[in-house]
């Protein structure tokens, strides 16, 4: 009996076996869910108008859940573009995908969009909502695609790209237009079954523009080249968040107020940290003087703890020859990411004849090539493994211009780097004890939330055969495992020689940060020839790991000043102290604390200018200065400071031998005041 001929049909919903009337929609299905928008059908999102079949899989999304958040998105995008139309019926659509925590929506239009422009486009959104139109699917054919969308060149454009396959990689965010499958349009309809609107999607959407509420607002627009190639067409990109309600969004747009008042950026200029000279170039920081004490301070505790845990220090150069990166494979996998080469060294005579051809130098992308070639430098005896090279290693990595942002992606950045170079009997244990020695060291800096991330092998892009990188990979899940920390997959995101896996840190208003990374390296050791000899006199190769603790030093230290905005603990701050006399006459008694807490190796600073009194201490407050010492004619009387905390708390008359010994301890213990 076929399914037409079925009075009712077996379904599993939300892994409970289900009958239904034959024909029941997900409309039907999850009708006293209000929070469900759409549906897991067999692993695959469908619109609750979907029709269910027998033994089908079906699992509820409620808008609240990532995928329903990004139905809301996209639903969202949808309604922009449909209301971008109704202002200006000439606007040419592009691409609109949910990202995450909003969505953006390209159009081809004759002038940039103001703020005005996208307070009028909130507006007339805002009017589609209450109407409650309706999502409807339309599979189409081609031809009935170009007819219907012949209007519109980039979705032409597009449905052609699908016919060679390529829509998806020829342009972000085209998945949620076409794919490998087939073609089709969503109609948001009116109650009379009008078409309002249409767009090229492959959906799933929400049942009623309704759903999308009052929670989504319109954030920004800026410029974008369509498929993202500046050979194309220049695009205007209108950027916007949406919620499941109101209060989600104002808790949303409060995170960006203080991810905003964190801002590096800004941060870095206020405190006189880094800057960015135009001069130099993009992605190129330097480190003033405060800064460089930070960073110093960050270096010299990693070089520590690195000697502590067995490490060697290593340097190599900036540079080298082509012929390295070859060998390494990075000039066959990673070539887009390296600055172009440098051709020297080659000599001609007077008249042009080439007497000796020159080589390609390259900067350096890379450590692990260099390290690879210490290790090789001499015979090596399995007495000496585990062997932990570790650099503080300036690479160079070529970013678009549009990628580089302030110290978290430069283009010369200095990785707290080692290689460990081990058996394949010690290779377990040392990546435990790597992973753990990790963890202890970020949270010596203030970080202590963290989950694991596990990136896999990329297909497409991965040399080595296929049983190392299993082996690879199961020994990295089952060291994460061990940890006790969250595992979470990244599949296809491993670099091209072995998997790893990545610390992921929350800061301190709950933003996720990549931080360290341990990779499991079975390959280059093979490429680069690398042996020792084992206990019974055999040549064996060793397993390489790769380890970046910080990540890099200018991203690491672009993530502590948001996560502290600026309010470093007292042992990484440039200043820690500041002494502000009431007046004048007590600028002799101060500065001789300051030269007791100098003598301990404080960064103490004495005050003396002519500024105002109660500008001096606004001034330290500022600065983010986390003690301050006030001294008057009572406390000098009294052999004592007024000690000011950096949140405002203040004890009165403390012994000066006391001060000091609270400030020592609070700087040698590296209490997080």
């Amino acid at each position: 009996m076929s399914e037409s001929e079925l009075v009712s049909v077996v379904a599993t919903v939300d892994s409970v076996p289900t009958t239904v009337p034959v024909g029941t929609t997900g409309t039907e299905l999850f009708a006293e869910r209000r929070d469900v928008v759409v549906m897991r059908v067999d692993g695959e999102l469908k619109d609750l108008t979907e029709t269910v079949h027998a033994g089908a899989e079906i699992e509820s999304v409620t808008i609240d859940s990532e995928d329903g958040l990004a139905v809301l998105r996209h639903s969202a995008a949808h309604v922009l573009a449909q209301a971008v139309q109704q202002v200006n019926p000439d606007a040419k659509l592009g691409i609109g995908p949910p990202i995450k925590d909003g969505f953006y929506y390209d159009f081809d239009v004759a002038q940039p969009f103001t703020p005005e422009d996208l307070k009028a486009l909130e507006k007339a959104m805002m009017r589609i909502i209450k109407e409650g139109q309706t999502f409807h699917r339309w599979v189409v054919t081609d031809a009935e695609a170009h007819a219907e969308l012949a209007d519109e060149p980039y979705k032409i454009e597009l449905i052609g790209l699908k016919g060679s396959g390529d829509a998806a990689a020829a342009a972000e965010g085209a998945s949620v237009e076409v794919g490998a499958g087939e073609l089709s349009i969503y109609q948001n309809k009116r109650r009379g079954g009008e078409v309002a609107w249409q767009d090229l999607c492959r959906g799933p959407h929400l049942p009623s523009t309704k759903l999308i509420g009052n929670g989504f607002q319109l954030m920004r627009s800026a410029a974008a080249y369509w498929r993202g190639s500046e050979k194309n067409p220049q695009l205007q990109r209108v950027y916007g968040t949406a919620w499941p309600t109101k209060d989600e969004l104002k808790a949303h747009l409060e995170r960006l107020a203080e991810a905003e008042r964190r801002d590096h950026r800004r941060l870095g200029a206020e405190m006189d940290l880094f800057s960015f000279p135009d001069e130099i170039g993009s992605g190129l920081p330097v480190f003033h003087p405060k800064g460089g004490i930070i960073r110093t301070e960050m270096e010299d505790y990693s070089r520590r703890r690195h000697i502590d845990a067995g490490y060697s220090f290593v340097n190599t150069p900036h540079i080298t020859k082509g012929h390295l990166y070859e060998i390494s494979g990075h000039l066959d996998w990673y070539r887009d990411g390296m600055f172009p080469a440098m051709h020297v060294d080659e000599e001609r005579d007077e008249d042009g004849t080439l007497r000796k051809p020159g080589q390609d130098y390259y900067l350096k992308p890379m450590n692990c090539p260099m390290h690879n070639l210490i290790f090789a430098a001499r015979g090596r005896s399995y007495r000496e493994l585990p062997l932990r090279l570790f650099e503080f290693g300036t690479v160079y990595r070529y970013e678009k211009s549009g990628v580089v942002h302030g110290l978290t992606r430069v283009r010369g950045l200095t990785q707290d780097d080692a290689h460990i170079y081990c058996t394949k009997e010690q290779m377990k244990d040392e990546l435990t004890s790597t992973l753990r020695f990790v963890l202890d060291l970020l949270a010596d800096y203030g970080l202590d939330d963290f989950y694991l991330e596990l990136s896999t092998k990329n297909p497409e892009k991965f040399v080595g055969d296929d049983d190392i990188w299993d082996e690879a990979t199961r020994t990295l899940e089952e060291v994460a495992a061990s940890s006790g920390l969250d595992l979470v997959p990244d599949p296809g995101g491993a670099a091209f020689y072995g998997p790893k896996i990545s610390v992921q840190a929350r800061d301190a208003i709950g933003r996720t940060w990549q931080m360290s990374t341990i990779q499991l390296d079975f390959n280059l050791p093979e490429r680069f020839d690398l042996e020792y000899a084992a206990a019974d006199g055999s040549r064996q190769r060793p397993v390489m790991i790769h380890r970046a603790l910080f990540g890099s030093l200018e991203r690491f230290f672009g993530v502590l000043l948001e996560h502290y905005a600026g309010a470093f603990p007292a042992w990484l701050a440039p200043v820690q102290v500041v002494a502000v006399p009431v007046a004048e006459p007590f600028n002799d008694y101060l500065a001789d604390v300051v030269a007791q807490l100098k003598a301990q190796g404080i960064r103490a600073e004495l005050d003396d200018g002519t500024d105002r009194f109660a500008k001096k201490i606004r001034t330290a407050s500022t600065q983010k200065v986390p003690f301050v010492l006030i001294a008057g004619g009572e406390d000098v009387e009294a052999g004592a400071v007024s000690f000011r905390y950096r949140d405002g708390r203040q004890d009165n008359g403390v012994p000066v031998a006391e001060a000091v010994d609270r400030i020592v301890s609070a700087v040698r213990s590296r209490v997080q005041v």
